[in-house]
């Protein structure tokens, strides 16, 4: 299995496929269950487990439970209200990231539930899915929270993806590239749909959840390394450390599915994966120029799309695809900032962490 808390920026293949293998297996000769769905499935039946490290995610997703309203976000609102507080540009990329992630999470968790779900029959992925639904919940619900402790509008916030073309432009490729989960006619019953379905996974999965979110967690932490927006830039962390869980279950999933049908994996089809991932990073850069037209806190254009071309080659190695740019990691801090502090000032008065049911860790 992975660490405890994966690294965001390098998802090792090896770890992945090494934790896929050692889970499967049969047991006393019984047939593998496998994880597209089957005669050999029986959805309603979770023992024996065969995928253990969809087990795994689940108990992570439940140790890192937390909800929004643990956060205070009385210093944001103070900061939000003073008239020399915060920047122009400032403000514009905190509006720009609520208006993205606030739709984005939201298309995430419908398609989880309402498609991918519906064709991953194996039930210990399942409850893992189920566990995400839930996050994905959470995830928009704290930025129903941000917009009413800051008094934002919420016309404005929510229609941003219609508004702002950068954000129009990333939704509209998730959209585009994720076709046959959204066809409600759409059935696995071969190779070809085996590699569509595949082929949508990585574009919720590896592009949604791993590259076009990632761009927007440098930016919004880097308002909480400079003490600005400390409360809207721990639930930022916060939602990091989840999506770092849901991608790593990702990718253990696709190649999963990779291992059970090698068929799939041509050259052809590896080539439109890459190709898909190109066209992410290109989107995500023209987003980065448009959240920070002139740079702020260390952070610019040129150096966001740096991170991204950088990420982007993570995602690549992670599904066994080839590396593209061979860019350094300019922000070394964000695979540590996703450790949050498993202690927290007891008159903060807030819980930091449920470790398990019923235990709270101050």
């Amino acid at each position: 299995m992975t660490d405890q808390n994966p690294s965001p920026e390098n998802i090792n293949t090896d770890a992945f496929v090494g934790a896929t293998i050692g889970a499967k297996g049969s047991s006393k000769g019984k047939k593998v269950k496998n994880v597209l769905g089957s005669s050999q499935t029986d959805p309603n039946k979770i023992l024996p487990i065969t995928y253990k490290w969809a087990r795994e995610y689940y108990k992570k997703g439940v140790a890192n439970n937390w909800v929004p309203e643990e956060v205070s976000m009385q210093r944001d609102i103070e900061l939000w209200k003073s008239s020399d507080g915060l920047t122009s540009d400032e403000r514009r990329m905190v509006l720009w990231n609520l208006g993205f992630f606030s739709t984005a999470e939201s298309l995430t968790a419908n398609n989880i539930v309402l498609t991918i779900y519906k064709h991953v029959t194996n039930p210990e992925c399942r409850q893992y899915l189920l566990r995400q639904g839930f996050e994905e919940a959470i995830h928009t619900d704290t930025f129903i929270y941000c917009c009413d402790s800051l008094s934002l509008d919420p016309e404005e916030i929510y229609n941003m993806y219609l508004t702002i073309p950068s954000i129009e432009d990333k939704d509209r490729f998730v959209v585009s590239i994720t076709q046959s989960l959204l066809d409600p006619n759409f059935r696995i019953t071969d190779e070809k749909s085996i590699q569509k379905f595949v082929f949508d996974l990585v574009g919720y999965y590896v592009i949604m959840e791993g590259i076009f979110f990632y761009a927007g967690f440098a930016m919004m932490l880097s308002m909480l390394r400079n003490n600005k927006m400390i409360g809207v830039g721990e639930q930022f962390q916060y939602i990091l450390r989840d999506e770092s869980v849901h991608l790593a279950f990702g990718v253990d999933l696709i190649n999963t599915i990779k291992e059970e049908n090698p068929d799939i994996w041509t050259d052809e089809f590896k080539k439109s994966l890459s190709e898909n991932i190109q066209k992410a990073v290109e989107l995500e850069k023209s987003y980065a120029n448009d959240s920070l037209p002139r740079g702020i806190l260390g952070l610019r254009p040129d150096i966001v799309s740096e991170y991204v071309e950088h990420i982007a080659d993570r995602r690549l190695e992670s599904i066994g695809l080839d590396k593209i740019y061979n860019s350094a990691n300019p922000f070394p801090w964000m695979s540590e900032v996703i450790d949050l502090s498993k202690e927290k000032n007891f008159f903060e008065s807030r819980v930091n962490e449920y470790q398990q049911g019923g235990s709270l860790g101050w």
